[in-house]
């Protein structure tokens, strides 16, 4: 039957030999006229100050807590510590 037999070389990708391709249209842009980057830096920090604006409420309401929580435990610890809360202790 046909094809190759055996160890025979076809030839590489793209020149198997067979009848060329018709009708495929490529488009291709020169290494000078492309611009990857353009404008990188100035989406980026525009992006991540509107992403950390958006991400405030949420950090700042838990710091907010967390700061309250902090504050009222260490003013009722200095006054247990204190003379007027040991008395305090003492009378109960």
């Amino acid at each position: 039957m046909g094809g190759a037999k055996g160890k025979t070389y076809m030839g590489w990708w793209g020149h198997m030999g067979g009848p060329t391709q018709r009708g495929v249209v490529t488009y291709s842009l020169s290494a000078f006229e492309q611009k990857p980057f353009a404008g990188a830096l100035h989406n980026a920090i525009f992006n991540t100050a509107r992403r950390v604006a958006s991400q405030i409420p949420y950090v700042g309401a838990a710091f907010g807590i967390g700061y309250l929580i902090y504050t009222t435990a260490k003013t009722k610890h200095a006054y247990l510590t204190s003379k007027a809360g040991h008395a305090e202790a003492e009378g109960h």
